[in-house]
């Protein structure tokens, strides 16, 4: 890992603070915690997310737009109709939006609609990629590869910082294993060993790790205990009938109660969960 001379912390106390709005920031001692939907659907339902959500608080919404999907015939996700609900969403609730860049060309739509960019774990290694979204002037939220080493995942944020953008959160989302009883393995250990080994803040995906809601609550409870900056986590209004990722989705109450559920965890190892993000009461649109 001696080649990442951007992404290694040179001394203990160094931190990156990657800045997602004014309010919100990646690295501090601030937990961030992102919510929503595996796939944005309607108007209607983003903005029925974004107004629950509010009692929980999350930090900022994820919705899915364009989707990669292991068969060409699931639903691949609304695209430019999509990216244009996020951005209505966050200019009337204030809230910033998180969502997937698959390709080089959808970069400038989703840089005009969204706050941060994020890398899906099939495309960590899409190294064209990276390098393009080390051009953009917006964080990228980096997940770690189905079956990749915590060097190739250290390495990869090394492509978009070395091509001009340090504003890189990276995301454990779980690896591989023999055993399919769950998604994948959630791997807690990398988060620690990120957080020693970089300077870049650390979130965790629990949803994608597992695949089943029962066991996200323990397990993001557990991932900030381990010192994650962070999570990301599905949830729905209506889980069951989400048109992706069903089976892992939250309902939106067990999603705020799971975030309530945290603060004390979060006090224990000295964070704490902002609660200065309020989205306002406004009648949801149809």
């Amino acid at each position: 890992m001696l080649n990442a001379k951007l992404a290694l912390a040179s001394h203990s106390d160094h931190q990156t603070i990657v800045k997602l709005s004014e309010q919100v920031a990646f690295g501090g001692s601030e937990l961030v915690i992102i919510g929503g939907p595996c796939t944005v659907e309607s108007r209607l339902q983003m903005e029925t997310v974004a107004q629950e959500l509010q009692r929980a608080p999350v930090q900022a919404l994820r919705g899915g737009v364009y989707k990669p999907r292991t068969s060409p015939y699931a639903f691949q996700g609304p695209g430019l109709e999509g990216l244009e609900i996020l951005s209505a969403v966050r200019e009337r609730y204030n809230i910033p939006v998180v969502t997937e860049v698959m390709s080089i060309a959808q970069i400038d739509s989703i840089v005009a609609h969204a706050d941060m960019l994020q890398v899906g774990s099939r495309n960590m290694q899409n190294f064209d990629l990276l390098k393009a979204l080390g051009q953009v002037e917006k964080p990228i939220l980096l997940k770690r590869g189905l079956a990749a080493t915590i060097e190739e995942f250290v390495m990869a944020a090394e492509y978009i910082m070395s091509h001009g953008n340090s504003q890189v959160v990276l995301c454990e989302r779980g690896i591989r294993s023999f055993d399919n009883y769950t998604r994948n393995v959630l791997d807690l250990g990398a988060v620690v060993a990120l957080k020693q080994l970089t300077h870049l803040p650390v979130i965790v995906d629990p949803s994608h790790a597992v695949g089943k809601r029962e066991l996200v609550a323990p397990l993001a409870r557990a991932a900030v205990a381990c010192g994650a900056d962070g999570l990301i986590i599905e949830c729905h209004p209506e889980p069951e009938k989400s048109v992706s990722d069903a089976r892992q989705a939250l309902s939106l109450e067990d999603m705020v109660d799971l975030v309530q559920s945290l603060q004390p965890v979060a006090a224990a190892v000295g964070r704490q969960i902002s609660q200065s993000l309020r989205v306002p009461q406004l009648a949801v649109a149809s």
